[in-house]
C-alpha cells in the first residue's frame, strides 16, 4: 500500500506546486507537490527510473516542468551523478574548485572568495590535493572534489545526484558529514541515493517510483511494504542482513537495510513481489 502526503513546511526554500515531466509520451514524474525548508537533508530513495534525476533537474533549474510551477529562494549548486572530464582540457584542483565563484565571464576573485575556497577544501578534506591535476585523482578525490566546489559556491541549496555511489568508505563519510553540517548549519541539502543505510540518516525521505509514493521521517517511509511497492523488485535477506535488490540499477548493486528494519522485513519473508499497472509509464531515461 503506497502513501503519499504532502509535508508542511514554514518558509520554505523549495516550492512546487503539480510539477510534472514528460518526454514525449513517456512520464518521467507525475504531478508532484512538495515544499522544503531550511535546515533540512532530504533523502530522494527509489530505483533507477523513478525521477530522481529528474526532480533535481527541476530544482537546479536544468529543467523545466511539462506543467505546474517551482520556485527556488537562494543560490543552488549541483553536483551530478557523471560529470564529464575532458583529457584535452587539463584543470587542476584549484581551478575546478575556483569555479564554485565564478560569478561571470569575467570575475576576479576576492579575498572572500579564496577564503571559501579554502574552507571547503579543508572540510571536504582535499587541500593537500590543489596542485594536482583534477583527471589524475581517483573517483572518491574527484567526488569531494566537486562538492568542495559546490559548498564554496556559498549556495543555500546543495544538490546531489547519489553522491557516495561506488566510492571509497573515507570519501562515503566525509561526504555524508558535508551534507549533515550543511543542513545543521540551517542549509538545504537534496540528494538522491540508492543506499538505505545513508537516506536513514536524512532528516526526511521521498519515497518515489515516477511519483511520490511516500514523504516523511526515515523510520516512517524505510519501511518493506513501501521500499517493495518502490523498487518494484525483491527483498532478500543475505547471512541474517536485509538487503533490497535493484535489478534495474546500473551496478547491480545491493543496498543495505538499516539494522532496525532487519526484523520487519525478516517478518514480511524473503520475496515482496508488486505488481503495478502504471508501471510502464514509470520508464525512462531518468534516474
Amino acid at each position: 500500500m503506497a502513501l503519499s502526503r504532502k509535508q508542511a513546511v514554514e518558509n520554505p526554500i523549495v516550492m512546487a506546486s503539480g510539477v510534472c515531466v514528460h518526454h514525449g509520451d513517456v512520464v518521467a514524474l507525475a504531478p508532484t507537490d512538495l515544499s522544503i525548508g531550511s535546515g533540512c537533508a532530504l533523502a530522494l530513495v527509489g530505483s533507477n527510473g523513478s525521477g530522481k534525476t529528474t526532480l533535481l533537474h527541476l530544482i537546479a533549474g536544468l529543467l523545466q516542468p511539462t506543467a505546474g510551477t517551482i520556485d527556488i529562494v537562494g543560490r543552488v549548486a549541483l553536483v551530478a551523478q557523471h560529470q564529464a572530464h575532458h583529457p584535452w582540457m587539463p584543470l587542476s584542483v584549484d581551478e575546478v574548485l575556483r569555479m564554485g565563484r565564478y560569478r561571470g565571464l569575467v570575475h576576479r576573485l576576492k579575498r572572500s572568495d579564496r577564503e571559501a575556497i579554502d574552507r571547503a577544501a579543508e572540510r571536504l578534506e582535499v587541500a593537500h590535493l590543489r596542485r594536482r591535476a583534477f583527471g589524475a585523482l581517483s573517483g572518491g578525490e574527484r567526488q569531494r572534489v566537486l562538492v568542495a566546489k559546490a559548498v564554496a559556491s556559498g549556495a543555500e541549496v546543495l544538490l546531489l545526484d547519489e553522491p557516495i555511489t561506488g566510492l571509497d568508505l573515507p570519501s562515503q563519510a566525509r561526504i555524508l558529514e558535508v551534507i549533515d553540517e550543511h543542513a545543521r548549519s540551517g542549509g538545504t541539502v537534496v540528494f538522491s541515493t540508492h543506499h538505505l543505510g545513508e537516506a536513514s540518516r536524512a532528516d526526511r525521505v521521498l519515497l518515489m517510483a515516477g511519483c511520490v509514493l511516500a514523504d516523511g521521517r526515515p523510520e516512517d517511509v524505510l519501511v518493506p511494504d513501501l521500499l517493495a511497492e518502490a523498487f518494484g523488485g525483491r527483498m532478500v535477506l543475505a547471512d541474517g542482513t536485509a538487503v533490497v535488490v535493484d535489478e534495474h540499477h546500473h551496478d547491480h548493486e545491493a543496498s543495505f537495510v538499516p539494522a532496525d528494519l532487519a526484523a520487519h522485513l525478516d517478518h514480511h519473508g524473503h520475496h515482496h513481489d508488486h505488481d503495478h499497472s502504471h508501471g510502464d509509464d514509470r520508464r525512462g531515461g531518468n534516474r
